[in-house]
């Protein structure tokens, strides 16, 4: 199996400060910023690696967020869920284990932009503690 971080989503007050911070104090560098400025990308992300991304989630989008995972009272944390990209077979297999453990999938998503483009399709689900997985594949 092969997995790989995807990407964190942060919750941010300000989500420019907040790239401004990433980019000029980190060092990393920023995904989707000019879309961002622009209006056209509901929020910046910056890169931690070829495979990995920070989303800057701004509180005010807590509500839709929470909504998207279908996990209540997942949004507002410091970090909402983390993400693993998988191939197409484990994400089917991931699929099949997750019943077998009875393990609801709380959520699903199509064409989710993530640290590779866009995801064909996503799943949500929380772990024991009630922290968010969200799982993927890209085409």
């Amino acid at each position: 199996m092969n997995v790989r971080l995807d990407h964190l989503v942060c919750w941010v007050a300000d989500q420019l400060r907040s790239l401004d911070f990433y980019t000029e104090v980190i060092g990393l560098p920023a995904v989707r910023a000019e879309e961002f400025r622009e209006g056209k990308a509901a929020f910046p992300s910056v890169r931690i690696s070829a495979e990995s991304i920070i989303d800057l989630m701004a509180y005010e989008a807590i509500r839709g967020v929470d909504e998207g995972t279908g996990v209540k009272g997942s949004a507002g944390h410091p970090i909402n869920h983390f993400c693993l990209a998988v191939s197409r077979e484990d994400f089917d297999a991931l699929q099949v284990r997750l019943k077998q453990h009875g393990v609801a999938i709380t959520g699903t998503g199509t064409s989710s932009f993530g640290a590779q483009g866009i995801a064909p399709e996503t799943i949500y689900f929380p772990d024991p503690d009630g922290n968010v997985l969200e799982v993927r594949y890209y085409d």
